[in-house]
């Protein structure tokens, strides 16, 4: 069976800033999968070099199993949302979305079809220069949708949504999926993404660091424990010295793994460090985002 999205060893050079190298993950049909890195990390490259709107400097990008430059009709087989501005503010929704689809010869019934799976039906004559990036992701996620698609790429689609949108898009994207759609996301809601995503690809630095099923992704990490310390620098490196995992969560916090609560209170009481907080480490995509990707340096290209 073809992939609905494959990237085969893609780089992406520029200069002698290398934003992705050597990325390569397969995305399962039928189930939402998760994009997730740092800002930085080269989530937004990856996602135009798949769209054809960045050159690899070398790999391949492909969305049911050809290059995206070579489908026949893309908007009936990929919608993407990679912004939520590129609207002008004088039309209204519906204009926007007839344009789009005179355009590529999609009815305009699916217009109607479009603005109230979106929940936009009754502003759909408002001007989108008075939309709320709220209502504006809204807008981009249907036009992605018009041409009836059956793999979306979305990046950060739950930006300007408040927690009843951000609820809505949750159960928006699992109806999507199990209407057999193929969803991409990139997202830093990662307390959201763990209740809405099947599989997950995590990538550091331009570089995969794991792919799998999130059960899978978080079934293989130990449990451990939270810290909160004054002297949480001190305490890491105590812990890492006992054979333990000692990640920053916060600037006095910790996640650790490899040791358990009343191992780190016997550690930190024999050296001295005072504790504000231990209490076992509930095990989620958070903690083990974290753990994978605690070394990124700031300030990478994305």
């Amino acid at each position: 069976m073809t992939a609905p999205i494959e990237a085969i060893e893609l780089t992406k050079h520029f200069g002698t800033n290398i934003a992705v190298s050597d990325l390569s993950f397969v995305v399962r049909p039928g189930a939402v999968t998760g994009f997730l890195g740092p800002n930085g990390s080269g989530k937004t490259t990856t996602l135009r070099m798949l769209l054809g709107l960045v050159r690899p400097t070398r790999g391949r990008g492909l969305v049911l199993g050809s290059p995206y430059a070579r489908l026949h009709n893309p908007m009936r087989s990929v919608g993407a949302v990679l912004e939520a501005d590129g609207f002008h503010p004088g039309r209204s929704a519906r204009n926007h979305l007839n344009i789009l689809a005179i355009a590529n010869g999609i009815d305009r019934s699916r217009v109607d079809e479009v603005l109230t799976l979106v929940g936009l039906a009754d502003v759909s004559k408002r001007r989108v220069g008075r939309f709320s990036l709220g209502m504006k992701q809204r807008l981009a996620l249907a036009s992605a949708l018009l041409g009836d698609p059956d793999v979306l790429l979305l990046d950060e689609p739950a930006n300007g949504l408040d927690p009843e949108g951000i609820r809505w898009l949750r159960e928006f994207l699992r109806y999507l999926a199990s209407s057999g759609k193929t969803v991409l996301i990139s997202s830093h809601v990662l307390s959201e993404v763990e209740h809405t995503v099947d599989d997950v690809v995590i990538i550091r630095s331009g570089k995969l660091v794991r792919s799998g099923t999130l059960r899978d992704v978080l079934g293989e990490r130990e449990a451990g424990a939270f810290v909160r310390s004054p002297d949480a620098e001190r305490l890491a490196i105590v812990l890492r010295a006992a054979g333990a995992t000692a990640t920053p969560a916060g600037s006095d916090q910790l996640t650790v793994r490899g040791i358990d609560p009343a191992g780190v209170g016997e550690l930190a009481a024999r050296e001295g460090v005072v504790l504000h907080e231990l209490r076992p480490a509930a095990l989620s995509l958070e903690a083990v985002f974290f753990e994978l990707t605690a070394d990124t340096a700031a300030g990478e290209a994305s």
